[in-house]
């Protein structure tokens, strides 16, 4: 009995027990781990975004800093440029969005008895199963269903409407002091590390910074470029609607590897409803604009990889839109990687320890 209890079998199992029992005790405070959970999204959102930001912006900073700019006023010179780029680019932009919205409505009913008959063609073509059909049919209900019930909630959530306004318009000043006093939050977090561990620390943040800095502010430039190439792609196709859906390009660009089928899916859908030519122009564009960026953009502009395989970073993004949906995927491969940095860290401490 002593040699079996002594044994790794035995071991094993006592840990597999453990693992299981507070497995079980996790499921038990399920409810009231999920309000704990989306108590502190509400609260830190904002916090954690300005962050990000303030994490982006820093190096621009500290390069003026460095030739004796306070950084107070080299925030503020920064936000200054960056306001009057935003109010140019605006400018052009709001007209031309504003009339692709004003066609968009204008050609919504055409697009709608389109779209009708294609579906009555495809209930009509004897060359499709009934199983395809009745498949289909039920698929299309489903997405107006939900986008009916998406429409309805978006119009009674007056105070989430708001409540996101409130906290788009506090990031910023957040961001400002988390910039102005970046060193000072910096040495604060050292001064809380043990001093036979600092120089660990500061290694291990540096590693992070050296494993996310190129890859987080390369992906900002990557997506507008991606974006423009969208743009220009659906110009020349004339595909309608052009600024808007090379916008979608852009911001969905940030999710690898699923961010170009999210991004090209609208295109699709409005290719559709005009021919299937329309629609594998749409395919050639941005599966250009794929290649372009996957070989010359983002070797370029980002540089560095994070060293991540890519089921590694399939695993991050669905357990990142698990967790927190569309945002959780941009956040979950610069988590996954900074996680990684981090146990990498541990276990070489680990390894280091043991030999001694």
């Amino acid at each position: 009995m002593e040699r079996f209890t002594n044994s790794r079998l035995f071991a094993g199992l006592v840990y597999v027990i453990l693992g299981l029992a507070a497995l079980y005790l996790l499921l038990q405070l399920k409810p009231l781990i999920v309000n704990v959970y989306n108590f502190l999204k509400a609260v830190l959102a904002p916090f954690l975004i300005a962050m990000i930001i303030s994490y982006v912006l820093n190096p621009i900073v500290s390069m003026l800093n460095v030739r004796k700019m306070p950084r107070t006023i080299a925030v503020l010179l920064i936000y200054a440029v960056f306001g009057f780029a935003i109010a140019v680019v605006l400018v052009n932009l709001i007209p031309m969005v504003l009339e692709q919205l004003e066609e968009l409505n204008r050609h919504v009913p055409e697009l709608t008895v389109r779209a009708q008959d294609i579906v009555s063609d495809l209930n009509n073509n004897s060359l499709l199963p009934e199983s395809v059909r009745t498949g289909i049919n039920n698929s299309l209900y489903q997405m107006e269903k939900r986008l009916s019930a998406a429409i309805f909630d978006f119009v009674n959530n007056i105070g989430a409407m708001l409540n996101a306004l409130f906290i788009a318009f506090i990031i910023p000043f957040l961001a400002f002091y988390i910039l102005k006093d970046f060193e000072v939050f910096e040495r604060t977090v050292i001064t809380f590390v043990p001093k036979s561990h600092r120089k660990g620390a500061v290694r291990l943040l540096k590693d992070i910074d050296s494993a996310l800095g190129s890859y987080i502010r390369g992906q900002f430039f990557v997506c507008v470029i991606v974006g423009t190439l969208a743009y220009i792609g659906y110009l020349l196709i004339g595909m309608p609607y052009a600024l808007l859906l090379a916008g979608i390009v852009a911001i969905t660009n940030i999710i690898p590897y699923l961010g170009p089928f999210f991004g090209a899916a609208p295109a699709l859908i409005v290719a559709s409803t005009l021919s299937v030519k329309m629609m594998l122009l749409v395919v050639v564009v941005n599966t250009v604009c794929q290649i372009l960026e996957g070989n010359v953009v983002s070797p370029q502009v980002v540089g560095r990889t994070l060293h991540m395989h890519p089921l590694t970073i399939i695993f991050a993004l669905l357990v990142g839109g698990e967790i927190a949906g569309i945002v959780g995927m941009i956040l979950a491969v610069p988590i996954f990687a900074a996680l990684k940095v981090i146990f990498q860290h541990i276990f070489a401490y680990y390894v280091r320890r043991n030999m001694v």
